[in-house]
């Protein structure tokens, strides 16, 4: 694979960029282009690539917003002829579509990354973006096999776990996982903008948590929501449906139980660490001074402790120059550290 000819990405954001910063760790021969000349120029400093235009890549990777996608990639298929081409949009559905009547799609091979973060374009981006997530794969029927196993052996270099799905399948699984959640956690977030001082000060973990992606690149989700709409609705039909079932049963308690119940279980089916089951983990609280050093003192102790960390976060208390680390471990191995911190002065509790 290190011997792969010259590589061309198309886009240098988020994704485009930090795809070719870990190509270029494995030697790869990367050129870069997009249409705004200050995003090419940081990715460049930064060292993903070289901006000068290449003649015959062996690749080229599509990593331009979703609505321009499917004619990003008709351009380079037909402008480089002996390349594979794929791209790393969040919709796939209509790119295929798109591209039904066009031909040389033997050398097409959607793909999509599920990795990113809040923040936007190549400053954010980073070689290790990929590292352990999955990365679907989406040939279109009449892709060729090279042109499959060339991306899934890109996807596996960049540290990432090839999944092959159909185009429509994908938009749904991420309709529900990924692009519903946003629309949540927007509209959640919406809801602070005028409210009083006081209120917000009482703002805790949990609210940012819930609105920590609203803070994503507004133009980009415009583009993923509405080029990936009618699975969205259906979704989103479906949250409006419990929506006006959890308004009506507010003064029910049975009910508002069983709807919470119904959320507890739904946590239980995100699949755990490395994709295997889902693990029960109990938080252990354990306060902390706000200081340099605490923190590494704190993670030494846990790691004497023999218990392993499955989570962390960080609050903070209000006014005050301390913090609550949140620790989540199996909950069969909390009692023990918990003994553990308090044998080493730590105020810990589950």
């Amino acid at each position: 694979m290190t011997s792969l000819p010259p590589t061309l990405v198309v886009g240098c954001g988020l994704i485009g960029t930090s795809v070719a910063l870990a190509l270029r760790e494995h030697g790869i021969d990367v050129h870069l282009t997009d249409r705004d000349p200050e995003h090419v120029a940081a990715a460049v400093e930064r060292g993903a690539g070289s901006p000068e235009p290449v003649r015959d890549p062996a690749l080229v990777v599509v990593a331009v917003p979703p609505g321009a996608t499917a004619a990003a990639v008709r351009e380079a298929l037909e402008t480089f002829p002996e390349a594979v081409v794929t791209d790393v949009a969040s919709v796939k559905g209509s790119i295929v579509r798109a591209l039904d009547r066009t031909g040389e799609i033997d050398r097409y091979v959607g793909s999509h990354p599920m990795a990113g973060s809040e923040r936007s374009g190549p400053l954010a981006a980073s070689a290790r973006l990929f590292e352990g997530r999955p990365w679907v794969i989406t040939p279109v029927d009449g892709a060729s096999d090279a042109a499959v196993r060339l991306v899934e052996e890109v996807a596996v270099m960049l540290g990432a776990v090839p999944i092959v799905m159909e185009a429509d399948a994908h938009d749904r699984a991420v309709a529900l996982v990924s692009h519903v959640p946003q629309v949540l956690s927007t509209l959640a977030a919406a809801r602070l903008v005028d409210a009083p001082p006081a209120h917000l000060a009482l703002a805790g973990q949990g609210l940012r948590d819930v609105t920590r992606i609203a803070g994503s690149d507004p133009a980009l989700w415009r583009d993923i929501i509405s080029t990936n709409a009618a699975e969205i609705g259906q979704v989103l039909g479906a949250v409006r449906d419990d929506l006006d079932a959890m308004i009506a049963a507010l003064d029910d308690r049975d009910a508002v139980g069983t709807v919470l119940e119904a959320g507890r279980a739904g946590t239980r089916s995100i699949p755990g660490k490395h994709g295997g089951d889902p693990v029960e983990l109990v938080v252990v609280n354990v306060q902390i001074p706000d200081t340099p050093g605490a923190l590494s003192r704190l993670f030494a102790h846990v790691g004497e402790s023999g218990v392993n960390i499955e989570d962390l976060r960080i609050d903070h208390e209000l006014g005050r120059p301390v913090g609550l680390v949140e620790i989540s471990v199996a909950a069969d191995r909390a009692d023990t550290l918990v003994e553990r911190l308090a044998d080493q002065g730590w105020s810990a509790y589950r």
